[in-house]
């Protein structure tokens, strides 16, 4: 009797897991009724009445308020683990204390440089929904005002 390799015991098992999956999507199609109508057809966002096209534009501050809260989610996942270490009654008696107050200071670091960022996003208004106003620049164009008006009118 020849022995699998490895190499073949990781193929057995890519192999094995797309047929459960193809035969899974088989099952599913086989047993799950169809009747689409023209309100299932339809696209679905959030509760609200879809308007034009789905391909339409959206106010970037639904992204930045996206990207910050996966920031500040992502931080705050490495406190589980500092939670975990730092209910460890027998590493603190057998290190007499010290490792709990030198986590405990490195945690109060951690959460200060999230309040920090919290802090500088909420001054530049990123978490309000209405858009800042806009401020005025000191911008001096070294354009002349007639070129602008001959390319206008000449496009």
């Amino acid at each position: 009797m020849t022995e699998i390799s490895g190499f073949g015991t990781v193929l057995l098992f890519i192999v094995g897991a797309l047929a459960f999956v193809l035969i899974m999507l088989l099952i599913g199609r086989i047993l799950r009724p169809s009747n689409p109508t023209q309100e299932k057809q339809t696209t679905y966002e959030s509760g609200e009445e879809p308007v034009g096209s789905a391909w339409g534009k959206f106010n970037v501050r639904f992204y930045v308020i996206a990207l910050i809260f996966l920031l500040f989610e992502a931080e705050l996942v490495f406190l589980f683990p500092w939670a975990t270490v730092f209910g460890d009654e027998q590493m603190i008696n057998e290190t007499n204390g010290l490792w709990a107050q030198f986590s405990l200071i490195e945690t109060f670091i951690f959460i200060g440089i999230l309040a920090v960022g919290l802090a500088y996003v909420w001054a530049k208004g990123m978490l309000d929904w209405v858009r800042p106003k806009p401020q005025s620049s000191d911008f001096q164009s070294k354009i002349p005002g007639e070129v602008y008006k001959a390319f206008n009118e000449r496009n």
